[in-house]
């Protein structure tokens, strides 16, 4: 598996060239969006791409760059923002990771991305299974009827496992536009249904006080 790696911050591009490079994966690494568009991307399986680069937006160079082919990324970000996380979760993100960050944890989310798109893109949770192609969802070997917004929730869900969604998040990923016009109160009543449907505490989604929900650890 091949890792192309977009970080200006040279001693972090070197970190992360030699971890990866000690942990099985071959890489290759730029430092900005000039160097980037230089790149060859044919063989590349996943890019961990920094979104604030000297010379551009790196959620913009990442459509640039998978204009022809899609390709996983994991985006690195300074800032916390919900903006910055809609924005690439909009353009196809697979995950981010908020600076600094654990390179364990970091090498743990590449396994996760590269693996489920081994897999044909199949989702877990403890005993929940999500078949995104199929639009299938599964506890253990009983299949769960989900209305579309379910679905969709939880797909949102199991795909940012360990990030905490805020309702904000939820509204313009699950309703989009509509999410403007809808009661306040609607996603806490949609997740009520979603948990109950997947066995209460067996669906691992969890109340995060003050901020939002989040599933898995």
């Amino acid at each position: 598996m091949r890792i192309g790696i977009i970080e200006d911050d040279s001693l972090l591009n070197q970190a992360l060239n030699k971890y990866l490079a000690d942990n099985g994966y071959s890489t290759v690494s730029v430092h900005c969006r000039k160097e980037a568009l230089d790149m060859l991307v044919d063989n590349v399986d996943l890019f961990v791409i920094d979104i604030g680069l000297p010379d551009g937006n790196g959620i913009s160079l990442y459509r640039e760059l998978t204009a022809e082919r899609k390709i996983p990324a994991i985006f690195l970000t300074a800032r916390d923002e919900e903006k910055d996380m809609i924005e690439a979760f909009e353009t196809g993100a697979d995950d981010y990771v908020v600076k600094p960050f654990s390179m364990k944890v970091l090498l743990k989310r590449i396994e996760v991305v590269l693996k489920r798109q081994k897999e044909g893109s199949i989702l877990t949770c403890g005993d929940i299974i999500l078949y995104e192609e199929k639009k299938k969802v599964f506890s253990g070997k009983d299949e769960i009827s989900l209305t579309a917004k379910e679905y969709q929730l939880l797909d949102l869900f199991m795909t940012n496992q360990g990030q905490v969604l805020t309702k904000e998040i939820i509204l313009d990923q699950v309703w989009g536009i509509d999410g403007a016009f809808i009661e306040e109160n609607t996603v806490s009543v949609t997740i009520s249904r979603l948990k109950k449907k997947l066995g209460g505490e067996q669906s691992h989604i969890k109340n995060v006080f003050g901020l939002g929900y989040r599933m898995g650890e």
